[in-house]
């Protein structure tokens, strides 16, 4: 290990108030001459404070790893064209396992920690950002012991827009409400589910829309609010991707009953997906989900629908 400048986080969509710490880092690792690093945690904190809690997540820790790894060059030569683009990097990603012996330490004790294993010289703290089992404590502490230990703490600035601190929690919020679009700005990316095609009802190819039914890869993944959505589908990592219009909820004119179902209609495609691979990239939601009084008019609407994926995608 090199000496580092650090920052530590869980790090939950690797969004645009992450690459924005993560810029702060990198600026800093090249004015002193040491290597960027973030600390981070392959899963929530809480569960294992609280093995019955179910973090809804914007990324699983292999999603979040390999977004992540985007700001790693792979050689020198990329690296100073980062440094010349004034672009955030990283050196390395340290995956540190979140064990009931690591909640047990205290600030100190997980600076000492950061110190000794990783040798983490100056450490930049997000600007709310709390850790070590006493979450009373602060900045003005973690500079104190800092400063017992040899390592400088820098608090990083907030990421504002319009006055509006971007978060993790506050773009569940927006994907939680179907605002994917907002959503998607603050990711810096679309939002994606993946998952395996599985059996389902076969109703919609009776209707002349057949779909796939998508089993999430992840129970712990944050599914969109109910409605139908315009998205790209690339299927089993091939390049390019198709279009499609997307369903989440209970089906009410097909009394799919509490039953909460996850399918996708691929437009002008033809063949069997069952077992296959999809990753589902969330342009926009077209509309709530509503129960139509027959067959026929859910038919017309699905047309509509199509209609308006083709026109937006």
């Amino acid at each position: 290990m090199q000496p580092t400048v650090a920052t530590i986080g869980f790090f939950d969509g690797v969004h645009m108030g992450h690459e924005h710490l993560i810029r702060q880092v990198s600026e800093i690792a090249v004015i002193r001459h040491m290597e960027a690093a973030v600390v981070t945690f392959p899963v929530h904190p809480r569960q294992v404070l609280q093995p019955d809690f179910r973090p809804q997540l914007l990324t699983t820790s292999e999603e979040k790893l390999t977004l992540l790894q985007h700001y790693i060059p792979r050689n020198a030569e990329e690296k100073a064209e980062l440094l010349r683009d004034n672009r955030p990097f990283l050196d390395r990603c340290i995956m540190m396992e979140f064990t009931p012996e690591v909640a047990r330490l205290t600030a100190r004790e997980f600076m000492l920690r950061l110190r000794d294993e990783y040798d983490v010289r100056i450490l930049v703290t997000g600007y709310d950002h709390r850790f070590g089992h006493n979450r009373s404590e602060g900045f003005k502490e973690y500079a104190a012991y800092g400063e017992e230990l040899g390592m400088e703490v820098i608090r990083a600035q907030a990421y504002l827009h319009n006055k509006q601190l971007i978060s993790s929690s506050y773009i569940r919020q927006l994907i939680t409400e179907g605002d994917m679009e907002k959503a998607g700005v603050f990711l810096g990316a679309d939002y994606f589910l993946q998952g395996t095609v599985v059996g389902g009802h076969h109703v919609g190819r009776s209707l002349g829309y057949p779909t796939a039914n998508l089993r999430i890869n992840s129970p712990l993944k944050l599914v969109p609010a109910d409605g139908v959505y315009a998205v790209q589908v690339q299927i089993d990592h091939e390049p390019g991707h198709h279009i499609g219009m997307m369903n989440i909820g209970h089906r009410p004119t097909l009394d799919n009953g509490s039953d909460r179902s996850i399918e996708v209609h691929i437009l002008d495609f033809t063949g069997n997906l069952y077992g296959h691979h999809l990753l589902l990239r969330f342009a926009s939601r077209i509309r709530p989900e509503q129960k139509f009084d027959t067959l026929d008019t859910l038919t017309r609407q699905l047309a509509k629908d199509a209609a308006t994926v083709r026109e937006m995608l």
